[in-house]
């Protein structure tokens, strides 16, 4: 169920912001700062005799030739060149073509440069400066892709000038600028003004540099109803394409699990876009087992991508995840298994397509344009309506970002209403997947019941585990307070106490867990309060003295501090039992 449509939908929030420069200002001012700051040269572009990766993909797609994206997700820049070279050298010597990779950048990056040196590191690698991200680009042949953490917070500028100085042709990640609040910075027109400046740098360059978005890591990935996702895509074109004149590229597929709905998400945005896409990321949450038994998600999800685009080739690369991603960072040898079995499965597609039911797919992507076009349209014109100029991208920008998933979906999706809430066009994968989890486990509580008052919130923007969590919860007939969505520790003890909470709920997602139990604590000790708090998600951190850029099991320290780590939901409900 999507959130209940009230009397005052908005919430009382401000669309608009008057310290906000206007759109056209702001993108001037990254069009001036092209001349000081003009596209690099990479390795990619010398091997291949390109000058952007738009330019390289069309080549592949008027071939239709597959490609394939590797990404790698060491903290250590040694490591990570090191085998992005070795990686790209050692899949051609087995027949196997690795065109692009992608490296997880730690979260510290979104900050403006200068607020970054003290800040507690995460997971992910920290680039300074051009010098930096020219390791990158000039690792391999390959295309470097730099995503999250870069366009769309608040040091998307110092980010997009130092990637373009070193060559980089794929800058993202767009669709975080709706979602992503970074720890103890609230300042929103800052982070739309500093996007709007990198998008106008981005749309002076001589070459093609894609704005890359990420769905799954916007709206989409929120989104109850597939058809507001695909309306929120053709949102996205709009601000970048027409109003600021720039190629836009989608990445989506984390949260897509059945093969028809990736197919046909696919085939709908080859029928609406133009610019060819980054990639198809794979199904990462369908890896629930051991290795031997993710091979059979990955070829589930693969083999649906290598049809789709053997049937509307959008340049999109696809994704081979390694099997054991959802175990520990996928070392070298892992990787390239992955992308072997790519290759391998790449030559055995084109039979599976010729079976497939073209009809039963096309039927949906026909549901998701007509319904993404209405979502569209309405989106836009009740923007207008409410006084927001939507020909001006930071003032749409900013309140698209101000309303969030629900209550975008609440006012401006497609479906019918019922008991209060709309009812989706085209369901989404994770959703639905999530319900039934929810309900099985309800199920086996025979009947159980929990009179609690639960602060439910997140430590960062990920929100399926307390999507499960609140299902499961208001199955047992517990009240669930919304404590907040990426909310400080600080916020979410306050919220929880003046709500009147017997119990605080946390969801978390990855190497922030332990700092944050920490910190929710002592804010609890400084109030005098005393109520258990529940922690679960992914209770994983590297130690900031650690050698081996790899993560670590935390639950013993969190479990330390005062908080009951949950792995699932049954530990859950021990923890808020009387």
């Amino acid at each position: 169920m999507n959130a209940p449509i009230t009397d005052d939908p908005l919430g009382g929030i401000a669309l608009g912001d008057p310290a906000l420069a206007p759109g056209r200002d702001l993108l001037a001012e990254g069009r001036a700062m092209a001349r000081d700051w003009r596209l690099g040269r990479s390795a990619f572009m010398a091997a291949e005799g390109v000058t952007s990766e738009a330019e390289y993909k069309r080549r592949a797609m008027a071939e239709g030739r597959m490609m394939q994206h590797a990404h790698i997700g060491f903290r250590s820049i040694d490591r990570t060149v090191e085998a992005m070279g070795a990686l790209h050298a050692r899949a051609a010597e087995q027949g196997a073509r690795i065109d692009r990779f992608g490296i997880t950048l730690d979260w510290t990056m979104g900050y403006p440069a200068d607020r970054r040196a003290d800040l507690p590191r995460g997971t992910g690698i920290v680039l300074t400066g051009p010098e930096d991200f020219a390791r990158i680009t000039g690792a391999s042949p390959a295309a470097a892709h730099f995503g999250d953490f870069m366009l769309g917070l608040p040091g998307a500028l110092d980010n997009t000038r130092a990637a373009i100085a070193a060559g980089a042709t794929a800058i993202g990640n767009l669709g975080q600028y709706f979602t992503f609040r970074l720890p103890y910075w609230d300042d929103d027109v800052a982070t739309t003004e500093a996007t709007l400046r990198a998008l106008g740098l981005i749309a002076a360059q001589e070459a093609e540099i894609l704005v890359h978005s990420n769905l799954d890591d916007g709206f989409a990935g929120l989104f109850l109803d597939m058809t507001s996702a695909f309306g929120m895509a053709l949102i996205e074109k709009h601000i970048v394409e027409d109003l600021v004149g720039a190629p836009l590229a989608f990445c989506f597929g984390h949260h897509f699990s059945a093969p028809l709905t990736r197919a046909a998400f696919q085939a709908a945005l080859a029928r609406e876009t133009a610019t060819p896409g980054t990639m198809i990321f794979g199904n990462t949450v369908a890896y629930q087992g051991v290795p031997a038994q993710n091979y059979a998600s990955l070829a589930s999800y693969l083999l649906a991508d290598l049809c789709a685009l053997g049937k509307h080739h959008s340049g999109h690369a696809v994704n081979p995840v390694p099997v054991t991603e959802n175990q520990r960072i996928p070392d070298i040898d892992e990787i390239l298994e992955a992308q072997l079995f790519a290759a391998r499965l790449a030559a055995h597609a084109p039979g599976h397509g010729a079976v497939r039911n073209d009809g039963l797919i096309e039927s949906m992507a026909d549901r998701l344009v007509a319904g993404g076009r209405a979502f569209a349209e309405a989106a836009l014109a009740g923007l207008a309506e409410r006084g927001v100029d939507t020909d001006d991208p930071a003032a749409l920008m900013l309140a698209i970002r101000r309303l969030g998933a629900r209550r975008m979906e609440a006012l401006f999706g497609q479906g019918a209403m019922a008991h209060g809430a709309r009812v989706a066009l085209v369901a989404a994968d994770w959703a639905e997947e999530l319900d039934e989890m929810a309900a099985a486990w309800v199920a086996r509580q025979e009947g159980a019941r929990l009179a609690r008052r639960v602060a439910l919130g997140t430590t960062d923007v990920h929100e399926h585990g307390a999507y499960l969590v609140r299902r499961a919860l208001t199955g047992l007939g517990a009240e669930v307070i919304e404590a907040g969505v990426a909310v400080d520790a600080e916020v979410m003890v306050a919220r929880a106490l003046e709500a009147g909470a017997d119990a605080i709920a946390v969801s978390t997602y990855n190497g922030i867990g332990l700092g944050y139990a920490r910190r929710l604590m002592a804010e609890l000790e400084a109030r005098g309060a005393r109520i258990p708090v529940i922690m679960g998600g992914k209770l994983n951190e590297i130690p900031q003295d650690s050698n081996s850029s790899l993560p670590i099991d935390v639950t013993a320290q969190i479990r330390a501090s005062g908080v009951h780590p949950c792995a699932g939901l049954d530990d859950m409900l021990a923890a808020l039992r009387p």
